[in-house]
């Protein structure tokens, strides 16, 4: 039976990327008979991505049979997953997420869960030798997935294993970082044709903070004006988004990835509470600047409070 690779839901560049990257190590190299899935739309940077690199967008699946079988990229979280995910036949999981627990698997399987930026670093690391057989769209989705979760190395989550590999690889492939960076950046602030709770959605996870549940949703643009003109209707549909996604409250940070700070919405005494508790913010209206603030793995959900 053929193998899905997929990661997370509302994929970004690397829970596009790297399931195609994998796909491919596990089929071409590994003599396996594996296929690259998304477990939604890709964002706009993903599907630059993807018309940059001639690569085949994967198709899109919304549930997993039982029994089969799947590797687990860019995620190890059920909440993240389909919800059938624990009855199908879990083969390996990548990650650099932190680990949350929930997942049941049918025997022994193989995790590399590493502290580093991207899951196309572990990849490439996994890899080894043999991606000097990779096409070129196998290597530049690579750099792209790094870039894109690196922020160009501004996120504090970048390591020097991120840096050095993302300069290899554009070295590899002729690329200049900070150009191709610029148009794929560009490309994911072009947000013009999204509803609002599109892009409420659109890169976003659940948590759950002393007990309350909110859907933390992250933009990351060049363009934040663009983004906060639209803060009305944004914190309004909040409420819709709410309800239908079952949480208490939608929170949407808008990150300026040149100035390297976000801007905070705060359409309530809960969300002022929260920045307040959470960041030591001083908040007087609608919006929250937070200097620095970039990363919702590493700045953002480890610093929730109320």
């Amino acid at each position: 039976m053929t193998t899905l690779v997929f990661g997370h839901k509302s994929p970004d560049t690397d829970s596009t990327g790297s399931p195609i990257i994998w796909a491919w190590y596990l089929t071409q190299i590994k003599g396996e008979e594996a296929k690259p899935v998304l477990l939604g739309e890709p964002n706009t940077e993903a599907a630059f991505v993807l018309d940059h690199w001639k690569l085949d967008k994967p198709e899109i699946i919304s549930t997993v049979d039982a029994d089969q079988p799947v590797v687990i990229v860019d995620t190890n979280n059920p909440a993240e997953l389909p919800d059938a995910i624990n009855s199908a036949d879990i083969r390996a999981i990548i990650d650099h997420h932190k680990l949350v627990g929930g997942l049941e698997t049918k025997g022994p399987i193989d995790i590399r869960i590493e502290p580093v930026a991207c899951t196309a670093t572990i990849m490439w690391k996994m890899i080894g030798d043999d991606l000097a057989q990779a096409p070129r769209g196998i290597k530049g989705a690579m750099l792209s997935c790094i870039l894109s979760d690196t922020l160009e190395f501004r996120s504090p989550t970048t390591t020097q294993e991120d840096k050095a590999i993302a300069h290899a690889l554009a070295d590899d492939l002729g690329v200049s970082i900070p150009d191709f960076a610029a148009e794929m950046f560009a490309a994911k602030s072009d947000v013009s044709a999204f509803s609002d709770a599109e892009l409420l959605r659109m890169d976003s996870k659940e948590y759950l903070v002393e007990g309350t549940k909110f859907r933390v949703s992250v933009l990351e643009t060049t363009s934040p004006k663009i983004v906060l003109d639209r803060k009305d209707s944004l914190m309004a549909s909040m409420v819709d988004v709410a309800k239908e996604d079952g949480v208490d409250q939608v929170i949407l940070f808008v990150v300026d990835i040149l100035n390297e700070e976000s801007t905070l919405l705060v359409p309530n005494d809960l969300v002022k509470t929260l920045a307040e508790k959470s960041f030591g913010a001083t908040v007087s209206g609608d919006t929250v600047v937070l200097p620095g603030v970039v990363s919702r793995k590493k700045q953002i959900i480890p610093n929730l409070k109320l």
